[in-house]
């Protein structure tokens, strides 16, 4: 019955996303600033890849020393 529950939300949620217009991502489209934010955004997701495979180093190094 939960399932069901959050599958019918998760739905009626996705939905009601998709049936809204997204007027701001043409308009910076057109002025070119798209780009601008896929940039920043490629850049934060490179980071936290970094960091996670640093971290994911780390730890392996103080099991294996463990």
């Amino acid at each position: 019955m939960k399932k069901l529950i959050s599958v019918s939300a998760f739905t009626f949620f996705a939905l009601l996303v998709k049936a809204q217009e997204v007027e701001m991502a043409d308009v910076m489209k057109a002025n070119g600033k798209i780009y601008v934010v896929i940039a920043v955004m490629l850049t934060i997701l490179a980071g936290l890849v970094l960091y996670l495979v640093r971290l994911d180093r780390r730890i392996s190094n103080l099991e294996k020393n463990k």
